[in-house]
């Protein structure tokens, strides 16, 4: 099958009969809500992209195992070029959207799969990577949006999965069939889910020995029967059922996540990427928690680029463009915006080809990188509200702005700039609000802090990547100690 449309891709969603819940009612179609289509609409633009001959060479790729042209976001690196470009497309989408575009999970989790389920096989002799790389194809060659779910619910974070009061708080295999598995447990904050053909489901952290029935990755379609989701709140969410666009701030963009329940879901065994090797659930979400922070700068910077522009273009309706304070924040701005793709391209640049063939990035780099992006957006943000000014949270709504009596109130004291409409200043405000505290939070902000994990996740991975035995002994050495 040939690389999907847009229009393509919206119409295949439209297809799928799934079960989805918002504000107590049950949806069956997320594309016709007006709070969830924004979302399908990001992920939509990874497809328009594709189409697009001058982003060809950046969205699509030919790959080896199909011998056609997939997008990349269906991908299996095969070199640090690879990695490089990922991270420049992902910037490309943050930059047409302003949003989370939903298809990097996917992407992350099959790259971390493809290496630890040949090197299972090599250990256990189980089927796992002639599985996945079966379901890859699939997934490829129909140019299907795939969601990753690795984060579990957790309960009581001092205990392990198997010693929860709710066995459930963890997903977990509860029934053992000749043709697959039974599973139950949830699976939180999938943001694109609902936008998304089929999911991945993987372990959201290592695993002992009497957690085997916990250790289990694999892959089912949106429709399975038991499995539905439960949709966020979001700041400024019902903002859209309005029937405005101003006060949306970004009206066509946006991202949704879901509390996903999997209610005794049955997998076949060639969907079964893990099934109890405990010992590699962890090096399951590494390398996944790798590839989704390397993503991070690229997606965020991308966004960021939006955010950056929208202050500068809220300096000129301001009258404060020139203000020496006013440069210096923009240049700041940039500065933390630019040194966020450094990481990702670093760490992409420094990647290596794992024992079944593909590239991971560099470990401690992507780590890094997760980490200056749980602290950079956060004061780009700072700096695009103070540039912005108090109206970017008082302003009036548009329907004050369109009343007959008090619009021409508005338009009189809200000017800014003589030339530039009271409208078009409202516009970038609420551009602004919606990136730094409203529907966009959570693909810039919020999310910037804990998804791909917390800072306090990317720290653990630090230090035992960091190899400080080896920076010791280069100190001794330049100081000539012998022990």
């Amino acid at each position: 099958m040939a690389l999907m449309t847009g229009e393509q891709y919206i119409e295949s969603i439209k297809k799928i009969k799934m079960e989805i819940y918002m504000f107590g009612e049950k949806y069956s179609n997320p594309t016709e809500s007006p709070i969830l289509r924004p979302s399908l609409n990001s992920v939509r633009m990874t497809y328009d992209l594709a189409q697009m001959p001058e982003y060809e060479d950046l969205m699509t790729v030919v790959s080896p195992y199909t011998g056609t042209r997939v997008n990349r976001f269906t991908h299996i690196h095969q070199s640090t070029e690879d990695l490089i470009k990922k991270v420049k497309m992902q910037r490309l989408c943050g930059q047409k959207t302003a949003a989370c575009f939903q298809r990097c999970v996917g992407m992350d989790a099959f790259n971390a799969l493809f290496s630890t389920t040949y090197e299972c096989d090599k250990a256990h002799g189980t089927n796992y990577h002639e599985n996945f790389v079966k379901f890859m194809k699939y997934a490829a060659e129909n140019d299907l949006t795939v969601d990753g779910a690795m984060t579990d619910p957790k309960g009581d974070r001092s205990l392990a999965p198997h010693a929860q009061v709710d066995p459930d708080m963890f997903l977990h295999i509860v029934e053992r069939r000749p043709d697959g598995i039974v599973v139950r447990g949830a699976k939180a904050h999938q943001t694109g889910i609902c936008n998304s053909h089929e999911v991945i489901v993987m372990p959201t952290q290592s695993m002992g020995p009497d957690d085997k029935d916990y250790a289990v990755s694999f892959a089912v379609p949106l429709d399975t029967p038991g499995l539905f989701m439960i949709i966020g709140r979001q700041s400024c969410d019902t903002r859209k059922l309005e029937g405005t666009t101003l006060d949306v701030g970004n009206s066509e963009f946006g991202g949704v996540e879901a509390l996903t329940i999997f209610d005794d879901v049955f997998v076949p065994n060639d969907r079964i990427f893990l099934c109890g090797e405990n010992e590699f659930a962890g090096m399951l979400v590494e390398r996944f928690a790798g590839y989704h922070r390397q993503s991070y700068g690229g997606c965020k910077v991308g966004v960021g680029d939006v955010l950056i522009g929208a202050a500068a273009v809220a300096a000129d309706y301001n009258g404060a463009a020139k203000a020496s304070h006013i440069k210096d924040k923009l240049i700041e701005m940039t500065h933390l915006n630019e040194t966020l793709y450094c990481c990702g391209i670093a760490c992409s640049a420094e990647g290596h080809k794992t024992e079944s063939g593909n590239y991971i990035i560099d470990l401690l780099l992507a780590n890094v990188c997760k980490q200056n992006v749980t602290r950079f957006p956060y004061e780009i943000v700072r700096l695009a509200e103070d540039i912005a000014g108090g109206l970017m949270v008082t302003a009036p709504s548009e329907k004050d702005l369109r009343d007959e009596k008090i619009g021409p109130y508005i338009d009189k004291y809200l000017r800014g700039v003589a030339t530039v409409s009271t409208e078009n200043r409202m516009k970038i405000l609420r551009l602004i609000e919606n990136l730094a505290l409203g529907t966009a939070a959570v693909g810039y902000r919020t999310e910037s802090m804990h998804g791909a994990g917390s800072p306090q996740a990317q720290r653990i991975m630090i230090s035992r990547q960091g190899n400080l035995n080896a920076k010791k002994e280069l100190a001794k050495a330049i100081a000539h100690i012998e022990e």
